[in-house]
C-alpha cells in the first residue's frame, strides 16, 4: 500500500505573506503613504529589484503619478545621493514608457 503524495507546504510564506497583508491594510497610514515610505528605504539602501517593483505597483494602482514619481527622483536624489538618484532616475522613465508603450490610447499623434 502507498502513502498519498503530499503537497509541499511553506509555512513560513504563508506566514510571511499574512505579515504583510496585515502590515499594508492597517488604517493609520494609506498605502500611498506606506509605499511613499517604502520607496525611500529600499532607494536608501540600493535595493534596486525591490524599487522596480514598488514604482510599477504605484504607478499602475494610480497611488502615485508619472509627475509624482519625478518629484520623488527629485527629492530622493538629495539624502539618498546623486548615484542611487541617477538609477532611481533610470527606472521611473523606463517603467513610464513601458506604461505608456501598453496604453493604445496615450501613444502620441502621427504628424498629419
Amino acid at each position: 500500500m502507498t502513502e498519498p503524495a503530499m503537497e509541499t507546504v511553506d509555512p513560513f510564506g504563508m506566514t510571511a505573506e499574512r505579515q504583510f497583508a496585515d502590515v499594508w491594510s492597517r488604517d493609520v497610514l494609506s498605502v500611498r503613504e506606506r509605499r511613499l515610505l517604502l520607496l525611500g528605504l529600499l532607494v536608501g539602501q540600493g535595493i534596486d529589484d525591490q524599487v522596480d517593483v514598488q514604482l510599477d505597483a504605484s504607478l499602475r494602482a494610480g497611488q502615485l503619478s508619472e509627475m509624482e514619481l519625478r518629484e520623488l527622483v527629485v527629492f530622493l536624489t538629495h539624502y539618498a545621493g546623486w548615484s542611487r538618484g541617477t538609477r532611481l532616475n533610470s527606472q521611473v522613465e523606463e517603467l513610464i514608457a513601458r506604461v505608456r508603450q501598453a496604453r493604445p490610447g496615450d501613444r502620441p499623434a502621427k504628424p498629419q
